[in-house]
This record gives structure tokens, C-alpha cells and sequence, in this order.
């Protein structure tokens, strides 16, 4: 009997030991600290600290090209955080192809993932052909954010076609207004949010894969196509070549202040409009977002394909660093983490702020008229076709980033970045060989 009760004392004293045991998690997360949605963000960290006393979260935080640079950094290095935010084509490309996440297909179950879209869970919706990271979103990254009101007050419709944009330049000009605005200082925005969708229009993902298998290059007449459309959208005057000195996250602000009828964008960023509840305020009010804006496809091209095409990939999303042991309490705390940033809590605060549609189905939020108008979206412009850094290495389109800012600077010719871009693909390919 005394024995009986010892070994009961002992067992649970080993489990209030085990139930107090406290645990640090390195957490990399990615955030505009200027933009709509940020207290709403870090309200959402705190909440999870409050309620989880027992898990501390050693947060790091950075935005667009620093938080890859650093990634990238703790990748080679070998010491990724714990939970860290991902993209699930070659943005993130040496999480996938070395596998340093782990499947969340296995550490989440399919009883849990069963609440999401078929989109979210594929895993060949991501490079790595397994479940990385989970979407959070599917993501159109190429949007024509549109100011209805400036374009009819300067005589103007919401524009269908690559004539109508050209007819805008001297009225606008005139008056000091850009007609589209699509800041590239970063070398990204261009092939992310515009040019990925040129080539799926004038080219398609099939030359895409033919390319990849080695059938077709970029030197080939389609692809030299999608770059002179990008050449002539700066020649007709379009866009201004000063874009390329603009940054990324200078747009919104701008085109707010009427400087340009058009911005082009991906959908995440109607985040960057609506009321920020922290101060009260919003670039565009919710009534002016309702009656004086549109989100719209971007214009038929002269030649093109595939009308209609517009860019897409699987969203953003967090992973878990695959070195944390099995079973052990980093990765217990790890799973408890993912499982609230995917609750539908937090996927509505995050819907509500515009940061995306979540693909967690169910989700119900109130949201401000131009990320309630994405829905809509989705389903007026179905085709679809590739986003070019999430099917390419970064030493590819890093170069088509890079020649894509020469065209609009002035500096390249079309024929020029395409032959550039071959010659990439020729020492990556010759790369994997060894």
C-alpha cells in the first residue's frame, strides 16, 4: 500500500514537473509596421503569449526583401527559427527542395486539415511536393486597383484594353497624373504582380514547362513578346519610368493621394487601404473604397493567347522548422502555436484587415468594401496561370527581376533580358548536374 502511494506521489510529481514545463520558441514573422492591420497582428502574438504562459515566443520581425535575405541566411546556417513565415513556390525555394520544414500533412493530421480547401492542402500546389507550410490564402498576385472616380471625372471608363490605357497618357500627363503605377524599385513587383501575367498571356504556362524541360527558351518568340509589352508599357508612357526608382511600399500611399489612375498589385494589398483601427484612419474611407474603386483585370493585350489569364499561386503561410525533435515539447508548443494562428479567430481578425481570404473554410468577418469585394474577383477571372518566382529558381528570375527594372530604366532591350535570362537557366540547369 505504501508503495502504491509512493509511486502515485512520484508520478505526479513528475507530471506537474512535466505540466510547468516552460518553452522558448524563435519565431520569424513577416509585417509592414506602417500598415492597416498591424496592431491587429501584434494584439493577436500577445493574446497567444496571455493564454499560453508556459510557451514563450522569442519574436523577430521583418518586411519584402530583408526578411528573405535573413531567411535565406538562417537556411544556410542552419538555424531556422522555430516557426517561421513561408511562400510556397521558389521564393522559399531552399525550404522546399531541402525539405527544412516539416510535413505538416503528418504533424497537423488530416482530421485538422480537413477545415481547409483542397487548395491549401494539395502538396503539389508547393515546390517541395509536400505540405511545407499551410496557405493561408489563395493569391491572385495580379490585381488593377482601379480609381473609378478620377478616370470619370478626367472623361475616362474603367479600361478593358491595352488602347484605352494609351489614350489615358496626355490628358493625365497633362495634369500630372500617372495612368498605371506600379513602383519597382525592388526589382519584384514588375514580374510578380504584372509581368507573370503577361507571359501567361502571351505565352502560357505550357511554354513555361517546355522551357523547364528543356523544349523551348526564353529566347523564343513568346517570351521576347511578354518583354516588349513590358518595353512599350514604359515607351507609350503608361507607366513612367520613375516607377523604378519608387519602393514598393511608398504605392499605396500614393496612389491614395490620386497620383496615378491605376495600381497594380497583388490582392493581399487592399490590406493597405482599409481602416487602421490603432488610429481611427484609412487611405481610401470604406464609403470611397464602395463607390470610387474597383478591383479589376488587367487589360487584353494586343496578341495575346490565353485572354484573361491572370497570375496565381497558394498564399503565404507558417512552417515548422524540421530539425525540432519528434514529440519533443518545442515541437508540442510549435503545433499549439500553428493551430491558433489558423483558428478561425485569427484567420477572421486577418480576413477582417484584408490581408487575405482565408482558405479556411467557414471563416466570417467584417470587412471594408475593397477586401470584400475579393470574392468576386476570384470568381469573375477563374483562368489563371503561373507566377513566375514560384516556378523558377531565384537564380533565374532574379535576373528577369533585375531585367525587367533595365527595360523600364531604358538600360536593356527585350531580346537582351531574354538572352540574359537563358543563359541563367543554362548555368542553373548545368548547376544541378553536379
Amino acid at each position: 500500500m505504501k508503495r502504491a502511494v509512493l509511486c502515485l506521489m512520484m508520478a505526479l510529481a513528475a507530471f506537474s514537473l512535466f505540466a510547468q514545463e516552460k518553452v522558448t520558441l524563435n519565431v520569424f514573422n513577416y509585417q509592414q509596421a506602417d500598415q492597416a492591420g498591424y496592431q491587429e497582428d501584434v494584439a493577436i502574438w500577445e493574446k497567444f503569449q496571455k493564454d499560453n504562459p508556459d510557451i514563450t515566443l522569442n519574436m523577430e520581425v521583418l518586411f519584402n526583401e530583408p526578411y528573405h535575405q535573413k531567411l535565406q541566411a538562417y537556411a544556410a546556417a542552419g538555424t531556422l527559427p522555430d516557426v517561421f513565415y513561408v511562400w510556397p513556390g521558389a521564393r522559399s525555394a531552399v525550404i522546399h527542395e531541402k525539405k527544412l520544414a516539416k510535413d505538416l500533412a503528418k504533424l497537423l493530421g488530416a482530421d485538422y486539415l480537413k477545415d481547409f480547401t483542397g487548395a491549401a492542402t494539395n502538396p503539389n500546389n508547393q515546390l517541395g511536393r509536400y505540405l511545407a507550410m499551410l496557405p493561408q490564402s489563395f493569391t491572385y498576385t495580379s490585381v488593377m486597383y482601379v480609381n473609378k472616380k478620377l478616370l470619370k471625372d478626367n472623361g475616362f471608363a474603367v479600361p478593358t484594353t491595352y488602347a484605352d490605357l494609351k489614350k489615358m497618357v496626355p490628358k493625365l500627363k497633362a495634369k500630372g497624373i500617372g495612368v498605371v503605377m506600379l513602383p519597382n524599385k525592388d526589382e519584384w513587383p514588375m514580374q510578380s504582380c504584372l509581368f507573370s501575367t503577361v507571359v501567361g498571356r502571351m505565352a502560357g504556362d505550357k511554354f513555361i514547362d517546355e522551357v523547364l524541360a528543356g523544349k523551348a527558351k526564353f529566347t523564343d518568340k513568346p517570351f521576347v513578346d511578354a518583354l516588349r509589352v513590358i518595353d512599350n508599357l514604359y515607351k507609350d508612357g503608361i507607366i513612367a519610368r520613375e516607377e523604378n526608382q519608387s519602393g514598393y511600399g511608398e504605392g499605396p500611399g500614393l496612389f491614395a493621394q490620386g497620383k496615378a489612375a491605376i495600381y497594380i498589385d497583388g490582392d493581399w494589398r487592399t490590406g493597405a487601404y482599409i481602416t487602421d483601427k490603432a488610429s481611427g484612419k484609412a487611405l481610401i474611407s470604406p464609403a470611397a473604397q464602395a463607390s470610387d474603386f474597383a478591383l479589376v483585370p488587367f487589360v487584353s493585350i494586343p496578341g495575346e493567347k490565353n485572354p484573361g489569364v491572370l497570375s496565381a499561386v497558394a498564399g503565404t503561410g507558417w512552417a515548422v522548422n524540421g530539425a525540432l525533435p519528434a514529440g519533443s515539447a518545442k515541437e508540442r508548443a510549435a503545433v499549439r502555436l500553428m493551430k491558433y494562428l489558423y483558428s478561425d479567430e485569427v484567420q477572421a481578425i486577418r480576413y477582417s484587415t484584408g490581408a487575405y481570404v482565408p482558405t479556411r473554410k467557414g471563416v466570417k468577418a467584417n470587412v471594408e468594401p475593397l477586401p470584400a469585394s475579393l470574392p468576386g474577383f476570384y470568381a469573375a477571372n477563374p483562368k489563371t496561370c503561373y507566377v513566375l518566382d514560384g516556378v523558377l529558381d531565384p537564380a533565374v528570375y532574379n535576373v528577369i527581376n533585375a531585367g525587367l527594372k533595365a527595360i523600364g530604366l531604358g538600360t536593356a532591350t527585350p531580346a537582351q533580358v531574354a538572352a540574359d535570362t537563358q543563359k541563367a537557366f543554362e548555368a542553373w540547369k548545368a548547376a544541378q548536374k553536379k
